[in-house]
């Protein structure tokens, strides 16, 4: 005999159905770790970057994405104007503001 029948008659002992089942199981648990490891965190940062960037007010110390450190002057609707240096003022999104100063010391304390 050779060693592919040998294979195809140890194989044929009704034990077919378990392997699939195993395979689908370890598949969603990789799916279900993906998500709470990766996908979901990734979420909550960004849904707390929208609200700091909402609730800018004038006052805050602020860096932006590029790394100017400036404090916000003026809100407007998607746009921040901050001051750099003695007036010296700059006008950007929203978006392109990084993190609170203020919040960032605290947390460094």
């Amino acid at each position: 005999m050779n060693l592919a029948s040998l294979l195809l008659m140890a194989g044929g002992n009704g034990q077919q159905g378990g392997g699939g089942m195993q395979m689908t199981l370890m598949l969603v648990a990789i799916v279900v770790i993906f998500y709470f490891f990766m996908i979901r965190p990734q979420r909550k940062r960004q849904k707390d970057e929208k609200s700091f960037r909402e609730s800018l007010q004038k006052g805050q110390k602020i860096v932006t994405i590029g790394g100017l450190h400036g404090k916000v002057c003026d809100v407007k609707e998607t746009t921040v104007i901050i001051e750099i240096a003695n007036e010296v003022r700059v006008e950007m999104e929203k978006s392109a503001i990084a993190i609170n100063m203020a919040a960032k010391l605290e947390d460094n304390r």
